[in-house]
């Protein structure tokens, strides 16, 4: 059984004020608008619908709370890069944000979607040097790899991570596809990784792979 099969749903946050003090750790998810984010948190979570998806852009307002147990939670964020809401919708889930990736103590580590076949766009960009002075790892799903062909992707997935390694040695990426159930066990193992606590008694290492 794998780490996100045990994924609940714990609570929906739309204040900084109302964020869960649970003690313990928990890992966000973002991306752009359609980039696959859902499909993947549901993907992870053998689950249709643990994460709402939807062809309207920005239909994910809130901090959307998942809980693995022990302590451990994953967070589905507002994606970025919509475009047919409110200006003071956009203010408010941008003040949200930046207010929960850059100060909150609890968040080991940052998960972005990136569309395989237009990664690196400038809005995936600016998230990366927007996070970056938190020092904390990110990881980065190039989702839709079923897109391409296997050398399309390959190749894409090297360039990327050429690029990163020169302008964001602090993430890490891989190929991910929803439909194909690909990268599943790598995602997985990173996360975990990011989970782990002393303080903290889990039973990630026997989550990881089934």
């Amino acid at each position: 059984m794998g780490l996100f099969s045990l994924a609940t749903f714990y609570t929906t946050v739309n204040h900084i004020k109302d964020l869960p003090m649970h003690g313990g750790r928990e890992v966000a998810f973002v991306g752009r608008s359609n980039a696959g984010k859902s499909s993947a948190i549901n993907t992870l979570a053998n689950h249709v619908r643990l994460a709402y998806t939807s062809k309207t852009p920005g239909r994910t307002q809130h901090l959307n709370y998942f809980s693995l147990g022990n302590d451990r939670y994953i967070v589905d964020l507002p994606g970025y890069g919509y475009a047919k809401v409110p200006p003071e919708a956009k203010r408010h889930w941008e003040g949200l944000l930046s207010t929960y990736l850059q100060k909150r103590e609890e968040l080991s580590g940052l998960v972005v979607i990136m569309d395989i076949r237009r990664p690196l766009l400038e809005l995936d960009e600016t998230m990366l040097d927007w996070f970056a002075p938190t020092a904390k790892p990110v990881h980065i799903l190039l989702t839709k790899s079923d897109k391409l062909s296997r050398q399309q992707s390959t190749i894409t997935l090297m360039k990327v991570k050429a690029y990163l390694a020169e302008n964001y040695p602090q993430c890490s990426v891989q190929l991910f596809s929803s439909l194909k159930k690909q990268g599943i066990e790598e995602a997985e193992a990173v996360i975990a990784g990011w989970l782990k606590s002393d303080d903290i008694e889990t039973d990630v290492d026997e989550g990881v792979i089934d």
